[in-house]
């Protein structure tokens, strides 16, 4: 499957492209960006060829990688649906429900395949654990701590500017929420706090009737730096596993279940739908906050 990588930031660098090279299922077929320079010294180092214009790239592909801003990306996996390309996209996918439903119904209309890389979700320890969970059922909380400390001269991602502007909520929100939904169910209310730095503490009621609770920064004292889940019901407490992971060999395992929907296998469990849905709570989470008060989602 021939792809089109756009984005020449570090996680382009270290992830996407990384990945889509190496993957033998897989031909880096260009690269965009949105400085010229950029995206032609990443299209150099691997053999390929930068692309003046968005569209063009798409033209050239079966399938695209976005590692842009969410608000970058979406109008360009938009465009990448509309004219039938498979898509690979980094969370959020968007910043607004409005384009975040425009996506996923571009992708439903056009019956093309979508996978969000919710980095944690795909290492299989934690993905077991979530199966295990879902089968044991009669959960009655959840708690998730995802805490970083990303704003250091050593950490690549900090002087990213959307994550600067949006912090954690949005940044490791998603992650978090990608834990919990799928074990909880859809969420019908958001009641959100801002703390001190970026701070948020988040009470999500789920259609289920459980409460979980996510706390999340990328801007925390560095010894208060953490991450942790846990689910509690009839089956006990359960703590999901810690586990060190890769982030290029996880991208290489979304690619994977990418390829596969693409040849007309079952959709991955973090499609664009999945995606809509976290967008959706994270949407009505900066309402609660901007508001100071729970906002219903039905």
């Amino acid at each position: 499957m021939r792809f089109g990588l756009f984005g020449t930031g570090p996680w382009a660098h270290m992830v996407h492209a990384a990945a889509l090279a190496q993957h033998p299922g897989v031909e880096l077929a260009g690269v965009w960006g949105r400085n010229p320079e950029k995206a032609a010294d990443l299209a150099a180092k691997h053999g390929t060829r930068a692309y003046p214009d968005v569209d063009q790239l798409i033209a050239d592909v079966d399938a695209v990688a976005i590692a842009l801003p969410p608000d970058v990306q979406a109008p360009i996996a938009i465009r990448a649906a509309l004219a039938g390309r498979h898509l690979m996209l980094d969370k959020p996918i968007a910043l607004r429900t409005e384009e975040a439903a425009e996506l996923a119904s571009a992708v439903a209309d056009r019956g093309v395949a979508s996978v969000v890389f919710f980095t944690r979700r795909f290492v299989p320890e934690t993905e077991k654990f979530i199966n295990d969970a879902v089968a044991a059922g009669d959960w009655t909380e959840a708690r998730v701590d995802h805490l970083g400390s990303i704003f250091t001269p050593d950490n690549p991602f900090g002087a990213s500017p959307w994550r600067r502007e949006r912090g954690g909520l949005w940044d490791v929100g998603p992650h978090a929420l990608a834990l919990v939904l799928p074990v909880l169910g859809p969420v019908t209310e958001v009641t959100g706090l801002a703390g001190p730095r970026d701070l948020t503490s988040l009470v999500l009621r789920h259609e289920s009737g459980a409460i979980s609770r996510l706390t999340v920064s990328v801007d925390a004292p560095a010894a208060a730096a953490r991450e942790a889940a846990e689910f509690a019901g009839e089956s006990g407490v359960w703590i999901a596993p810690a586990v060190r992971f890769a982030p290029a060999e996880l991208f290489g395992k979304a690619l994977d279940q990418l390829l596969a929907a693409a040849a007309g296998g079952p959709a991955p469990a973090c499609d664009v739908r999945f995606g809509q849905q976290v967008t959706a709570v994270l949407v009505a989470a900066a309402e609660s906050i901007a508001q100071h008060r729970a906002v219903r989602l039905t």
